[in-house]
This record gives C-alpha cells, sequence and structure tokens, in this order.
C-alpha cells in the first residue's frame, strides 16, 4: 500500500517490457504510487479522466496517437498533469515539439531509478528535468535552425527514396529491419523537416529538389 499523500505516476508506453520496468522503478520509493498503465496515448487520455494522476511518463514514438499529441492533449484537458517525456529519441525536433506540447521533461530511458524519481519530484513540484542530450539537442537546435530538405539525416533519406517508391510504413520497416512505430517516426520527421502535409508533396519535393538517397 502507498503513503498517504503520494505523487500519482501514470505508465505510457507501447511496450509492455518498458512499462514493466519503469513499474519496478517506482515501487523503490514510497512517495511515489503507480496508479495506472496505458499502451497508447489514446488510452492514456481516458486513464487521466479515470485515475487522475499527477504525474504522466509519455513515450513519443507510438501507434496512433503519438505522445506528442498525446501530451498536447493532456494539457489542454487536465492542466494539471504534468507530463515528462521518456524517450529513446534525443532529436531536436522531437525535444522541441514535446516541450512546446507542454512537457515538463524530457528524459531518455536509460534512465536510473534515482533520476527518474527525482525527475518524477521535480515536475509535480512545477520544476523542469532535461536529461543532457536533450538540452545538446534544444542547443543545437536553436544554433542550426531548420531549413527544408538540407538537414534530413542520412536515414531519413533512406526511407524518403522508399515513399517516392510508394513503401508503406510497414514496408519501410520491413525493408530498414526496424519496427513500424520507428518508420512511422521517420515518416513524420521528414514530412516535419520538409514542412510538407503528407507524403505526396514529400515525394514531389522530393523529385524537384533531389533530395533522394540511394538505396
Amino acid at each position: 500500500m502507498s503513503e498517504a499523500g503520494a505523487i500519482r505516476v501514470l505508465i505510457v508506453d507501447d511496450h509492455t517490457v518498458v512499462r514493466s520496468g519503469l513499474a519496478a522503478f517506482l515501487q523503490i520509493f514510497d512517495d511515489l504510487e503507480l496508479v495506472g498503465e496505458a499502451s497508447s496515448g489514446q488510452l492514456a487520455l481516458r486513464l487521466c479522466e479515470q485515475v487522475q494522476p499527477d504525474v504522466v511518463l509519455m513515450d513519443l514514438v507510438m501507434p496512433g496517437m503519438d505522445g506528442t499529441s498525446a501530451t498536447r492533449a493532456i494539457r489542454q484537458q487536465y492542466p494539471r498533469v504534468k507530463v515528462i517525456a521518456l524517450t529513446s529519441f534525443h532529436e531536436p525536433e522531437l525535444v522541441q515539439s514535446v516541450l512546446q506540447a507542454g512537457a515538463i521533461g524530457y528524459l531518455l530511458k536509460n534512465v536510473t531509478a534515482d533520476e527518474l524519481a527525482n525527475a518524477v519530484r521535480a515536475a509535480h513540484a512545477g520544476w523542469p528535468t532535461l536529461a543532457p542530450e536533450a538540452t545538446q539537442a534544444l542547443m543545437y537546435g536553436i544554433a542550426h535552425p531548420a531549413t527544408p530538405g538540407p538537414d534530413l539525416t542520412a536515414r531519413e533519406r533512406q526511407v524518403l527514396a522508399l515513399l517516392v517508391k510508394g513503401l508503406s510504413n510497414g514496408e519501410i520497416a520491413k525493408q530498414l529491419t526496424v519496427s513500424r512505430s520507428t518508420a512511422k517516426f521517420y515518416v513524420s520527421n521528414i514530412l516535419a523537416k520538409l514542412q510538407v502535409a503528407g507524403r505526396v508533396e514529400a515525394v514531389a519535393l522530393a523529385v524537384e529538389r533531389n533530395l533522394i538517397a540511394p538505396l
């Protein structure tokens, strides 16, 4: 049984093993209480109403509603709830987008139990916590403003080439031997960097500007 007044925490991640590991971390501390687990952004929204967490640990790359969209929705509907992004990625665009969506912290999944607990306590108190990699990503983003096209990574150019060939996210994932959610993450990044609304525009721009990487 948790201590009275414990900080109520909701875990959001589409991987069961990750949720189990985070839950084990939280159980170490008497002042933290796990009140729910969600495998998607949509479920996280429903659970915020049902279990009323104080802090949400939010994965960012998930099928359906991604973590940034879920963070924005939670902050709009439940402004007292604090959200900490907890992810394996630290690209500048991802860091900036989720912080702009209302996240108060940004941690990587290699975080220790003590670091996670301290971040949850800080978030509950209204203080931000950023992993060093996230801080570096923010500084890089400030020093290197995004321009359409040239800042695509080598992997993103590979994905863009597969988009030009008409492959779906699932087919891209199989071709590159990555998960479907990772493929979706790359596609979303490409659309954001090219400043286009969809795949058709991205393909047209790729052909026009010769942005396609050789496979």
